[in-house]
């Protein structure tokens, strides 16, 4: 459905290392009085709170499950490798998924990147969660690859991050149910996509509301009105033109 019946409020979730700040801002600019709730679920819980109408609209990581599931692709986060400061990775400006051979590299359950075969040696154990495996790589067990936000989520002073190639990307996504693409959350959809504030792409005009003028109409009248006025200027002045000519033809020359 399109939407008529609406909540009076949006709740909007959204995975970890994902900022939604910007996109809120301007949600309380222009619908103050809709108030917006923010909701952090985990990366592997988040399709199914759009499904179960948890939430309006989130913010997840593809790929994801998407069944049910519309989405718009917003932007492609760099992978990073995270290691000790004091590891040879640290010397590098970036590295490649073969620099990382001889490394165990961690890949815990809760890992947002689509893997065929993660890089490195693997662990004897996956730890449960990204945090986790962040402790493991601060007590020098491992090395650890994500998405560039959340290494700076999980940031800590002993260790570093550099760029890794060769590896899965994690691409962020807007999401909502098919089925309940509401007039809000095409408001939302409007935000993350930088429509401005006039801007009706999307919405159903009101009803009763009276047809805009076709663009095409006023565009052709406005060179039409342009000729006729230079056309009219052009033949006065050949007419004044022809009139004094014909004057000074007819006057008599004065004798010297």
């Amino acid at each position: 459905m399109t939407g008529s019946d609406v909540s009076p409020s949006f709740r909007l979730a959204y995975v970890p290392g994902v900022t939604p700040a910007k996109w809120v801002r301007i949600w309380n600019e222009r619908l103050p009085d809709v108030p917006l709730t923010l909701l952090q679920v985990t990366a592997a819980d988040a399709a199914d709170e759009l499904r179960g109408g948890g939430a309006d609209a989130g913010l997840l990581r593809l790929p994801a499950d998407r069944t049910d599931l519309s989405a718009i692709p917003l932007y492609t986060e760099t992978t990073v490798v995270v290691a000790p400061k004091d590891h040879l990775v640290a010397a590098f400006d970036e590295v490649s998924a073969e620099d990382l051979a001889d490394e165990i590299v961690l890949h815990p359950l809760d890992d947002t990147l689509d893997w065929a075969r993660p890089p490195g040696r693997p662990a004897l154990d996956r730890p449960a969660t990204t945090a986790d495996a962040i402790e493991l790589v601060a007590a020098g067990i491992g090395l650890l690859i994500v998405p560039q936000s959340l290494a700076r989520l999980y940031h800590r002073r002993d260790l570093t991050y550099r760029p890794v190639t060769g590896t899965p990307q994690s691409r962020v996504a807007l999401s909502w149910r098919e089925d309940r693409t509401t007039d809000l959350v095409d408001d939302f959809i409007g935000i993350v996509r930088g429509r401005t504030v006039n801007s009706t792409r999307g919405r159903r005009p009101a009803a009763g509301a009276p047809e805009k003028p076709k663009a095409k109409g006023k565009a052709a009248e406005k060179p039409r009105e342009k000729g006729q006025a230079a056309a009219g200027r052009a033949a006065r002045r050949t007419a004044g033109g022809a009139r004094g000519g014909a004057a000074r033809r007819g006057r008599p020359r004065r004798r010297s």
